[in-house]
């Protein structure tokens, strides 16, 4: 007999089973109960966030799963107990989590006289990374079926496995029940089916558990939810958390029952309210925020309306428009870029030059107004079809980035004056669209004269923050922020960033980031702190072709707020390939910390540099690999993964690995952290290309640090590639 069916059989044993409680079998009866049930009536109830953030009842996780792409933040707390969690459904089956907990009291019993270590803090804050998988959607007769790893990296106090199914009963009701591990398995076990627990080696944090996975005593537990309204639930469960660490070793809170009640109220589409009744001594509450990243809510994009296709008139009734003896006109060009120029000005799309023969235009235009690259292609193809003769029949767009001449859409009038209103006018469009890279101008093109020298600037507010030191977990630096921006010509740019601070809390943290490393990012609390005013960049770039599909950049100057020097960059990148290839050589020093022009106070001086590998999954997904020499001058590599949205939304996570040692690094071990960009028009429904980008990191060390440099290649182009035409391409009527 293998060891799996002594296992099994001794799950099923009498004495085992005599260890289960009348409520634990009355949960497994209704569960039985529920799985019988005809589900005529099955209606789909919105799976909701408990207190750890992810989607389930109130402290115990269910088995459905969000809506493909959602975004949930949460806030829980109940007795000494803090959770702040961002939860994000990566595909419809997988969803991951970052959790920060804070916990008081923790040192009441310890301290004095052990005041070290863990027992150095009266409030114990914590971070968590989970990922769970919807193995089964629910069915008609099937429940949905999910597998978790809770807290799977670094301490492993919130640690926890997990095998939970959820089943809608007619229209109002769901149970659930499950099988928990780790700190899911420490209250009412029935067993260790696959061996015993191991304890986590913490060291200074950041690895992964996996060898305490489904490991040690497993517990049920499970639930019901009751929709009374469209807005209001009720939820009852029975908790397999005995909270042992915060309850029983370090008394922060009495659990005297294992039974939980709560009510959920619906406040919004986005917002959801929760209070509860906890562990027979607590009130809890929770505040859920659950954002659809592919849906604007203001819904479509405003501004100017478009600009209607103009039709020309039939070559049988007016045969002398369609000559092509405009061509001996000397002055044409310069009429026609007039002509286009008026016609796009309320788009704040500029044209950067035009050619013509008999029956072709190509227009090099610049886009400083749309997200979606595909809409700024519409309005430039509807003012060709007002202002090109009619002898012109196929029409060649070319998008120009800083400068360089990005991709190349041929479309033929005749195309858009039958398509306009046609039944999915988009869709039969593209299929008559052929994006291509860009080779020549055509012979005689004229560039607009009055594009450069051209400069701009904005004023506006700022923010940074610095996260996670036990001391105080959220610091800030908020102020003014004046960019300006002189393009010399084509591709040469001249731009800079100073900001005021109005108001900064952030503390010396140095004893919080030392490591035997050189000191490349620990101390970047001291530039938040001490410069003020801060010239955050100066530099000059140029960006041009070095072949058809292979582009360059060199940027010199103050690059970042804490490093200046040069960093050049080589991308081969073709516009219908999903795989592109890049280079980056950098060598820069580091700044003096009072946001001057300096560089002597630390006289660190550095090569980096990188070879990169991008890879477009599809479905908006994007993979990224940077293998090279890092800040420190440790080497290794960075994986990062994003999922960019037709919206612009744009998440992600990366993570770094080096030869830098753990103990090298210093606490959590490795590089890692979430990637967001928020695009302005998200929030505004107006037009507009600016985003605001975020990284999320749960601890900032030297190890793996990496250059900041604005306005890298990858980033610049990566709309105008044929995947980012044809993810926005409805919007091309817009």
């Amino acid at each position: 007999m293998t060891t799996l069916s002594l296992r099994i059989r001794a799950m099923l044993s009498l004495r085992i089973r005599a260890m289960l409680s009348l409520r634990i079998r009355a949960i497994a009866a209704v569960l039985a109960a529920t799985l019988a049930i005809a589900p005529a009536s099955f209606a789909e109830m919105v799976p909701t966030l408990n207190l750890f953030g992810q989607t389930g009842l109130i402290d115990m996780p269910s088995g459905d799963a969000q809506p493909d792409g959602y975004l949930g933040l949460t806030h829980g707390q109940f007795g000494p107990i803090s959770r702040n969690t961002l939860t994000f459904q990566l595909t419809p089956r997988l969803s991951g989590s970052f959790r920060y907990v804070g916990i008081k009291n923790w040192n009441n019993l310890f301290c004095p006289p052990d005041c070290t270590n863990a027992n150095a803090f009266p409030t114990y804050y914590d971070r968590n990374f989970d990922l769970r998988y919807l193995v089964l959607k629910e069915g008609k007769y099937l429940p949905a079926v999910s597998i978790g790893l809770q807290d799977f990296v670094g301490t492993g106090l919130s640690a926890a496995e997990y095998l939970v199914a959820t089943k809608t009963v007619g229209s109002r009701l769901k149970v659930t029940a499950g099988l928990g591990f780790g700190r899911l398995g420490s209250y009412g076990s029935i067993a260790a089916p696959f061996g015993p627990r191991p304890k986590v080696k913490v060291g200074k944090g950041g690895k992964v558990n996996y060898a305490q996975w489904f490991r040690g005593p497993a517990a049920p537990f499970g639930g019901l939810e009751y929709q009374v309204t469209d807005r209001l639930s009720l939820k009852a469960e029975y908790s397999s958390d005995a909270y042992t660490e915060e309850s029983g070793l370090r008394e922060t809170f009495a659990r005297r029952s294992p039974f939980n009640f709560g009510v959920e109220y619906q406040q919004s589409p986005l917002v959801r309210l929760g209070l509860y009744s906890l562990y027979g001594s607590q009130l809890a509450f929770n505040v859920s925020i659950v954002i659809n990243p592919g849906q604007r809510p203001s819904g479509a994009i405003g501004g100017p309306g478009p600009e209607p296709i103009l039709p020309r008139p039939s070559r049988v009734s007016s045969p002398e428009l369609w000559t092509t003896g405009w061509l001996a006109q000397s002055d044409v060009k310069d009429v026609l870029i007039g002509n286009l120029k008026r016609n796009l000005v309320r788009t704040g799309i500029s044209i950067e030059s035009l050619g013509v023969t008999g029956d072709t235009a190509q227009v090099r235009y610049r886009n400083s107004s749309y997200d979606a690259s595909a809409q700024a292609a519409g309005r430039v193809a509807r003012a060709m079809s007002q202002t090109m003769p009619a002898s012109v029949e196929t029409f060649l767009l070319v998008p120009v980035v800083r400068g360089m001449a990005a991709a190349m859409i041929t479309i033929r009038r005749s195309d858009l004056e039958a398509l306009e209103f046609a039944p999915d006018s988009a869709a039969a469009l593209r299929a008559r669209t052929t994006i291509t890279d860009v080779g020549r101008p055509l012979p005689g093109t004229v560039a607009d004269p009055e594009q450069y020298p051209k400069f701009s600037w904005f004023i506006g507010p700022y923010a940074q923050t610095f996260l996670f030191d036990p001391r105080q977990p959220f610091q800030s630096n908020v102020g003014l922020s004046f960019s300006g921006r002189y393009e010399i010509a084509s591709g040469v740019i001249l731009s800079g960033t100073i900001t005021k601070s109005l108001f900064n809390d952030v503390k010396n943290a140095r004893e919080l980031g030392l490591t035997s490393l050189p000191q490349v990012r620990s101390h970047a609390d001291d530039y938040l702190r001490l410069g003020d005013p801060d010239v955050r960049v100066l530099t000059v770039a140029w960006y041009g072709k070095l072949a058809p599909t292979v582009y360059g950049r060199v940027t010199a100057g103050y690059l970042e707020q804490m490093y200046g020097g040069i960093s050049g960059e080589v991308l081969w990148k073709p516009v219908n390939s999903r795989l592109a290839l890049g280079v980056e050589a950098n060598y820069v020093a580091q700044r003096n910390t009072d946001g001057g022009f300096g560089f002597d106070q630390f006289k660190y001086r550095i090569a980096t540099g990188h070879v990169s590998g991008y890879l477009d999954l599809k479905n908006g997904f994007q993979a990224q690999l940077d293998v090279g020499r890092y800040l420190a001058g440790d080497v290794g590599g960075t994986f990062t993964l994003t999922r960019t949205f037709p919206t612009g939304w744009r998440v992600g996570a990366f993570v770094t690995l080096t030869n830098v040692s753990a103990k090298q690094f210093g606490e959590g071990s490795f590089d890692k952290g979430i990637i967001f960009e928020i695009p302005l028009a998200w929030f505004t429904g107006q037009p507009s290309r600016s985003a605001l980008p975020y990284v999320l990191r749960p601890l900032g060390r030297d190890g793996g640090a990496r250059l900041n440099v604005n306005d890298r290649l990858i980033e610049t182009l990566r709309a105008t590639n044929a995947s980012g035409f044809d993810s926005q391409w409805g919007r091309f009527w817009k």
